[in-house]
């Protein structure tokens, strides 16, 4: 209605995982989902396996389709280049999550989500296996926006089913009814952030320093 401010509860996310497919198919996958833009959120915007979704290749084929590109990486990658934001050589997500270059971002993209549709991009091909989700999801919906996951199947999910799958592996298809869902989420994403989140590498006398 005209003259309605919008809020976080109206706008909507997509995400989307490019992995090995066709950049033909990866097109069409994002035309039958309506998506106007996408923002890379991939801290190094290069795929060796697949180089026609290298940043500037991706960017032309997808101005040819008239869908928008911007790289996002810097503000809401999800490989930290400080070590302050890792937590025994791991990402820490809750630590990148309070950052104000993130909170930036996330911004952006919420501002961007008003005009646009918005896909964000990575490269893992499963949201529960990609910061995507477990960082930039989670924390959008925590702002009550509406974030949904393109899969290859073209199938959407939203964040809240993805969760539900989550506190599923979690608790082993066991309920836990005496922690609040938020509570049992908390511990869910940290322990599916250690499985799938960015590990440093350390060099051959770091280990062996580690361990003496």
């Amino acid at each position: 209605m005209k003259g309605c401010q919008v809020t976080d509860e109206d706008i909507r996310v997509l995400t989307v995982g490019h992995s090995t497919m066709p950049v033909d198919s990866f097109v069409e996958l994002l035309r039958q989902a309506g998506v106007t833009v996408i923002a890379d959120v991939r801290t190094a915007p290069f795929s060796r396996r697949s180089p026609h979704f290298n940043r500037d290749a991706l960017r032309s084929t997808l101005k040819g389709h008239r869908i928008g590109y911007v790289f996002m990486g810097e503000a809401l990658g999800g490989r930290p280049r400080e070590q302050r934001l890792l937590s025994g050589g791991t990402a820490d997500y809750e630590s990148m999550a309070a950052e104000p270059m993130f909170r930036a971002g996330l911004e952006r993209v919420v501002k961007g989500a008003a005009r646009h549709r918005i896909a964000l991009m990575c490269a893992e091909q499963d949201p529960l296996g990609c910061h995507r989700c477990l960082l930039v999801g989670r924390a959008l919906a925590r702002r009550l926006v509406r974030v949904e996951h393109i899969l290859r199947s073209g199938q959407i999910l939203g964040q809240d089913s993805i969760e539900d799958a989550l506190l599923a592996a979690q608790a082993g298809g066991m309920a836990d009814f005496f922690s609040s869902r938020e509570e049992q989420l908390d511990l869910a994403y940290r322990a599916r952030k250690k499985n799938v989140a960015f590990k440093e590498r350390r060099s051959e006398a770091e280990r062996d320093e580690a361990a003496a």
